[in-house]
This record gives C-alpha cells, structure tokens and sequence, in this order.
C-alpha cells in the first residue's frame, strides 16, 4: 500500500467534539428502539445478517456466528457522506463511506450470534446513524454468496439529499481524504483501514486502492508545502 501508518500519522490532529448542526434531528431512545424493532420483525427465521462493507469489517463490535463473502450487485463503495463532525470539521468536512448505485461491492456477511435480533440491530443502529433524516439508509439488500442468495441487513445503502456529493472525481474525494480530521480521527486513518482490512481478506477493490494511492501522494505533497514554508519563515526571521 501506498498509504502507509506513517502516512496516516500526519494527519491525525486533537480536535474538539462541535455542538450538533442544526437542521437535523437527533433519534431519541424510542426512535432506535421502535426502527430496530421493525427491521428485526423482518429477520428470516430469527437469523441475522449483517452485510458489511467499511468499517463493520475491522471494527463489528458484536459477537460473529458465522461469515461469508458476499457480493452486492447493483451497489458499490463510495465516498460521498460529508461529515462536518467525527472525523472532519465544519472549516474542513471529511467524507464518509456509503453504498451508491450502480455496479458491484463485494465484502462480507457476519451472522450475528444468539437470536435476540432486537438488542444487536439497536446497537448497531446507535453506532450507525445518528438522525431522523438518515433512518432510511438502513436496509435490507440481497447478496449473493457460495450457499446462495442471503438477504442482510446493511447502513448507509442509497443516501441522497443534504451532505450527500455523489459521483465525485477520485482526485477530489482525495483531496478531502488528505486533510479532513475531526475528533474521531482522521478520513486518512479510515480508508487505510478500510483497505488494509480488504486486502488482508482477499477483497481488492480497484477504485478504493486507486484512491489510497491518490491520498498517500497528496500528504507528502500537502507536508512539502507546509516544510518549504516553514523554511521560509525561519530565513525570514533571520534576515
């Protein structure tokens, strides 16, 4: 990989967690609890399965039963969520992972262990989304894998409207990648995960090492810029 720890480190910067944005509508308790009890209603046979993409690879944080590869047809990786918050800032908004439309994204399906489908769909709804406005984005798709075709429950598939930028060029999504930190940590840190975790799973996704590449070069040259000026500025202060 292009985009190295080292790489990563240099954009990691303390920032403080900002108030919440207005216009949107934070879910109360019953809000998590009545959604994850309408989506567990729809669990086939009590099992549940979670179709993992980003994050949910490297970081689950609920007890795996069983996992497959799975590929989502008519879906692929895409960062296109802005965030103003966790890992960017309002002065320099990051970009979150999402599933838009069109094409493939192979990853995984995690069967979550036990049969309370409730208790983990709310967990996860409590780490995935955090307003009214973003509820639809949890879904159930089809995915195809060796035992056939399984229906999983999957976050963030298909959002539109605000703090949505859809099909935007590589060259910009890394442009924001390189710079954007919030008080989560860095948009850099995230797709070094993201990829790392793929690649050590067997899962090469083209566009997204394309994009690390793209981000690992921007870095270096984004803290050549900062060493040219800061040399600058130290001969000026001398003369």
């Amino acid at each position: 990989m292009s985009l190295t720890p080292e790489l990563v480190a240099m954009c990691e910067r303390e920032e403080p967690e900002p108030e919440p944005e207005e216009g949107w509508t934070p879910l109360s308790d019953r809000d998590y609890s009545d959604l994850a009890v309408r989506l567990s209603n729809d669990c086939v046979d009590g099992d549940l399965w979670i179709f993992a993409y980003g994050s949910l690879i490297w970081k689950p944080e609920f007890e795996i039963a069983d996992r497959l590869r799975a590929a989502a047809f008519g879906w692929h990786r895409s960062f296109c969520l802005e965030l103003p918050t966790w890992r960017g800032t309002p002065e320099q908004p990051g970009l979150m992972m999402a599933l838009e439309r069109g094409g493939r994204c192979d990853g995984f399906l995690f069967k979550v262990a036990g049969n309370d489908c409730k208790s983990t769909i709310e967990r996860l709804l409590r780490r995935e989304v955090w307003d009214q406005e973003s509820m639809y984005t949890t879904r159930w798709i089809k995915t195809l894998t060796e035992r056939g075709p399984i229906r999983a429950l999957s976050f963030w598939v298909g959002p539109v409207g605000e703090g949505v930028a859809l099909r935007q060029p590589l060259e910009r999504v890394a442009w924001i990648l390189a710079r954007a930190c919030g008080y989560a940590g860095s948009c850099a840190e995230y797709l070094y995960n993201t990829v790392f975790h793929l690649e050590n799973f067997g899962i090469h996704d083209s566009k997204l090492w394309r994009l690390q590449q793209l981000v690992a070069k921007e870095i270096r040259l984004l803290h050549q810029q900062h060493g040219a000026a800061d040399r600058a500025s130290r001969r000026t202060v001398m003369d």
